[in-house]
């Protein structure tokens, strides 16, 4: 499955990765539809909203270490020059209320010139800077 195939499929958003995902399992779920490995594996179902997600992060010091942990034990390797299918760990605007957005760290897939991400009203493919990128072994 390429990583077009994979964001064209249904997506639904839901804390902590059982039954969908959210910004940080969405891009697992990639890597195991990709090499058949899910890196947050040991994460899914281990919390249901954002405290909880965010209780789990702090446990790892921060997004980039969490990422890093989970990635390396899959094999993915951080990479400077992104491709389609890199893991990354962007900046993004989202919304948070209707009429508010705020800039969030939100994993994401590198898709063509833009990074796929999932939110609460399904995927969507923004242009971003990230923060940093990983490559899925082959």
């Amino acid at each position: 499955m390429d990583i077009f195939e994979f964001v064209k499929l249904p997506h639904r958003f839901r804390w902590g990765g059982v039954g969908g995902d959210d910004c940080m399992t969405f891009p697992s779920t990639w890597a195991e539809r990709s090499i058949g490995v899910d890196p947050a594996e040991d994460l899914r179902g281990t919390y249901r909203d954002r405290d909880g997600a965010e209780v789990i992060i702090a446990r790892f010091g921060g997004l980039v270490p969490m990422m890093e942990h989970q990635l390396a034990q899959i094999g993915a390797k951080r990479v400077q020059q992104v491709q389609d299918g890199d893991i990354g760990l962007i900046r993004a605007m989202t919304a948070e209320a209707p009429t508010t957005a705020v800039e969030k760290e939100i994993g994401a897939v590198r898709f063509g010139p833009l990074w796929a991400a999932i939110h609460p009203g399904g995927v969507r493919a923004v242009k971003a800077e990230f923060i940093a990128a990983w490559r899925l072994p082959a």
